[in-house]
């Protein structure tokens, strides 16, 4: 298929954006559903993260709020650290990015590529990983000379960049004939940016908001987590009052699985919060048959193959042995647990 040429952009922030949809139509196994996904690993710095960073960045440069010899400091899971790393070193600032154990070694290898500092808590706050790392975060704020907190958690720049990108581009690209849309929480920026873009403009969407057991989002109740970037041990400000047509909570483990099952049918490798969105369309799969689903896929496998895409790491980390992981990639069923709200 001849495609026009990409127009040469202005700097790798201007690649940011446009990334590729693509229609899956081995995953569910059923003709009578269209499901396309939306693959923000195409952005250059490698998620959807970028789009929320490169926009707080620049709305702050535009209001004031930092300049040049301004230290960015941010908490983060992964994802963002980088999308701020490419960010502020594309701008000449300097980042200290506050992660804890979770974060994948291979993001903090790039985000000290792209020339960020790492600060690593080690130890969780009243047993919780994102309320020590935001402590650190005020603490480095307030020790840090003309330092300034972009506040992934509670700035609205966050979805406006998805209302202004990632959900207007599915809109444009599919003359707004869809009918569903899953998009994985952490922060809720991304979800609540397309809901409120399909909401102006008058589409009849349905958004699935996919979250993690284990998480506090829309109620739930604080436990263990794997995988980063899915789920909060703590309310971020921009979640809290939040509400979505449906809720849909996975396990890690079901994120493994829904990962795995992917690359063994599309051929693809995808993160694992995206694994745990597309099992998601498969526990409510019944719910929509006819219907066209778009399905956010933040982030790339190749950032998870020391986890998700490791056998050993899901046998310590998750229990399940290399046998029953084959068992369920292999399985037509994507309930491994019950985990849905409608």
């Amino acid at each position: 298929m001849n495609r026009l040429c990409p127009q040469v952009c202005n700097g790798v922030l201007d690649a940011i954006g446009g990334t590729p949809l693509v229609r899956l139509n081995r995953f569910l196994g059923r003709s009578d559903i269209e499901l396309i996904v939306k693959l923000e690993a195409a952005n250059p710095g490698g998620s959807a993260k970028d789009r929320p960073a490169s926009k707080m960045l620049a709305e702050a440069f535009r209001r004031g709020e930092i300049g040049p010899g301004t230290t960015i400091v941010e908490s983060t899971s992964g994802n963002m650290g980088i999308g701020l790393a490419q960010a502020c070193n594309y701008h000449g600032l300097k980042f200290i990015c506050v992660v804890d154990p979770r974060a994948q070694k291979q993001n903090l290898s790039i985000i000290e590529a792209l020339g960020g500092e790492i600060e690593l808590v080690t130890q969780p706050l009243n047993g919780d990983f994102l309320a020590a790392r935001i402590a650190k975060v005020c603490e480095l704020v307030e020790t840090t000379p003309n330092s300034f907190w972009p506040n992934q958690y509670a700035n609205t720049d966050n979805p406006r960049s998805h209302f202004e990108g990632t959900v207007r581009e599915i809109d444009e690209a599919l003359d707004g004939e869809f009918d569903v849309l899953f998009v994985a929480t952490s922060s809720t920026g991304t979800a609540q940016g397309c809901r409120d873009f399909l909401k102006a403009r008058g589409r009849d969407v349905q958004v699935v908001a996919v979250d993690s057991v284990g998480s506090v989002l829309f109620g739930g109740s604080s436990g263990p987590r794997k995988i980063p970037g899915l789920g909060a041990g703590k309310e971020p400000r921009l979640a809290a009052g939040q509400s979505f047509d449906h809720i849909v909570r996975v396990t890690d483990l079901e994120c493994v699985v829904g990962c795995r099952k992917v690359a063994k049918q599309e051929a693809m490798l995808i993160g694992g919060s995206a694994g745990g969105v597309l099992m998601s369309v498969g526990k409510l799969q019944d719910q929509f048959a006819g219907k066209r689903c778009v399905a956010v896929l933040h982030d790339s496998g190749t950032r998870y193959l020391e986890t998700v895409f490791n056998d050993e790491w899901v046998h310590e980390s998750l229990g399940c042995t290399r046998e029953e992981l084959n068992y369920l990639v292999g399985s037509s069923s994507f309930n491994l647990c019950e985990g849905v709200n409608v």
